[in-house]
């Protein structure tokens, strides 16, 4: 193989494994009211975390329960098969385990119980030492009228900004 391919073939998988990993839920704050938030490590496999470096995983629709045993999972959690996987390939649906102190998983799992709020993941990272970490919320979820105050309060902070814009 010459230099040229072989400078070739480094650049396509760099182009693949991106630097900075910032998968976030978007439609959470619209749906939820954040009371506290948590990061959370994850148990992945091999390609699971290959694909999430390529930055082909998405959250927009998971969230977070309890087991029989008191340890967290994040489910519906997305993660696309590794492209260079083999037989050893994940399932893009399985549920995860998450990461957490004893006490902090007690405080969660005493919240959900007693109070009836949900656990959602709002980010997906990876931090500097190469570990997957989850940002996760105990949140409340909104309303329909208040999701339309939500809507009405951007509506005019962006007409603001534009009027602002005008007479500077």
């Amino acid at each position: 193989m010459s230099l040229s391919e072989n400078l070739t073939i480094n650049y396509v998988v760099l182009c693949f494994m991106q630097k900075n990993i910032n998968i976030q839920n978007k439609k959470a704050r619209f749906q939820y009211e954040i009371l506290d938030k948590y990061t959370a490590g994850i148990v992945l496999t091999g390609t699971e975390i290959k694909s999430i470096r390529s930055g082909k995983a998405s959250i927009a629709e998971s969230f977070c329960e309890f087991n029989e045993k008191g340890e967290l999972f994040v489910v519906n959690m997305t993660i696309e098969e590794y492209l260079y996987g083999t037989y050893y390939n994940h399932k893009p649906k399985a549920t995860r385990k998450l990461l957490l102190n004893k006490k902090e998983l007690k405080k969660l799992n005493k919240e959900v119980q007693n109070t009836g709020l949900t656990i959602i993941p709002l980010r997906l990272f990876i931090n500097e030492k190469g570990y997957a970490k989850l940002v996760i919320a105990l949140a409340k979820g909104k309303k329909l009228y208040d999701k339309r105050e939500t809507i009405k309060d951007r509506d005019n902070k962006r007409n603001l900004d534009r009027i602002k814009k005008i007479y500077k």
